[in-house]
C-alpha cells in the first residue's frame, strides 16, 4: 500500500479533498500540508479598494456554494490527513522539504498548493503529482475554470492530472477530465462539480499510479496563461453576462460542439471518465 503526502491549501475545497482522499482504504495519508489563506481570492478582492461590487459578490457566492456543496461532508468526516499547517509559500522552505523528504512517502500529492521549487521536484521526481483545475494546455495559470466561463466556452472547464514540474502547469499530463453541466448551474456549482469528481478520479489515479500508461501530450503552444491580475471587474462582468445569455443552453444544446478538443484519457482511469 502506497504511503502519500498530500500538499494543498487550507479552504473548504482543500479540506473536503484531503479528508476524502484519507478515508481511501487503498492507500495510506501519512500528512497533509496545509497552506494558509492569506493570498486566497477572499483575502486579494478584500485587500482591494477597487473591487467592485460584483468581484465581491463573486467570492461571497463562491464562499456560500463551497458550503453547501462540501461542508456537511468535511463536517461528518474523521480527519485521518494528519493536517500539518503552514503560511502560504512555505512549502518551499529548506525545513519544510526536510520534513516531507524524512516521511519517507511513496508519493506527493498536489491540489492547491504554491508553485513548488527546489528540492521536492528533485526528489519525488516521477513521484510527484499534481492536479490543475484547468485543461492544459489550453488554460494554464490562475482562474482557468473561470476563464472558459468569460470566454463562452464552457466545454472547456475540467481538470488536468499531471507529473509536476517546475513550471506552471507544464508537466507531462496523466489523464483529464471534462466538467459536468446542466441546466441551471452557476460558474460555482460547475466548478465545485469539478472538485468533486476531481477527487475520486485522484483518488484512483493514486491508487493505479503504477498501471498509469504514458500518454501522448496536446500541442503545449495550443493555450495561454492566465494570471491574477487579469481577472478584473470587467472579466467577472462579462462572464455574469454570458450566463445570462444563455451560453450554459447553447451547450447543452450541441451549438458548441465544434470546439472541443479531445482530451487526454489514460487507459488505466478510463471506467471512471
Amino acid at each position: 500500500m502506497k504511503r502519500i503526502v498530500i500538499l494543498t491549501g487550507d479552504e473548504l475545497r482543500h479540506r473536503y479533498f484531503r479528508l476524502r482522499m484519507a478515508q481511501d482504504p487503498r492507500f495510506t495519508v501519512v500528512s497533509s500540508v496545509c497552506e494558509g489563506t492569506e493570498k486566497s481570492l477572499a483575502a486579494r478582492t478584500q485587500a482591494r479598494p477597487d473591487a467592485s461590487d460584483l468581484e465581491r459578490w463573486h467570492v461571497a457566492a463562491r464562499d456560500q456554494a463551497e458550503a453547501d456543496f462540501f461542508g456537511e461532508i468535511a463536517a461528518g468526516l474523521e480527519d485521518r490527513s494528519h493536517p500539518h499547517r503552514i503560511a502560504k509559500g512555505a512549502i518551499n522552505t529548506p525545513q519544510e522539504a526536510a520534513r516531507i523528504i524524512d516521511l519517507q512517502p511513496d508519493l506527493l500529492v498536489c491540489y492547491g498548493a504554491s508553485l513548488i521549487k527546489g528540492a521536492l521536484l528533485d526528489h519525488f521526481d516521477g513521484r510527484f503529482l499534481n492536479v490543475h483545475l484547468g485543461l492544459s494546455p489550453w488554460y494554464r495559470g490562475s482562474g482557468t475554470n473561470v476563464w472558459p466561463l468569460i470566454e463562452g466556452r464552457p466545454q472547456m472547464v475540467g481538470a488536468t492530472f499531471m507529473h509536476i514540474d517546475a513550471g506552471i502547469d507544464t508537466g507531462r499530463i496523466l489523464h483529464q477530465i471534462r466538467a459536468d453541466i446542466v441546466l441551471g448551474d452557476s460558474p460555482h456549482s460547475i466548478g465545485n462539480r469539478v472538485i468533486r469528481k476531481m477527487t475520486g478520479v485522484y483518488a484512483d489515479l493514486v491508487a493505479r499510479f503504477d498501471d498509469l500508461a504514458e500518454m501522448p501530450q496536446p500541442d503545449p503552444a495550443a493555450g495561454r496563461l492566465y494570471l491574477q491580475k487579469d481577472f478584473d471587474a470587467a472579466a467577472c462582468a462579462r462572464m455574469y453576462r454570458n450566463f445570462r445569455d444563455g451560453m450554459i443552453e447553447d451547450y447543452m444544446a450541441g451549438q458548441l460542439a465544434a470546439d472541443i478538443p479531445p482530451l487526454v484519457v489514460n487507459p488505466a482511469l478510463e471506467p471512471r471518465t
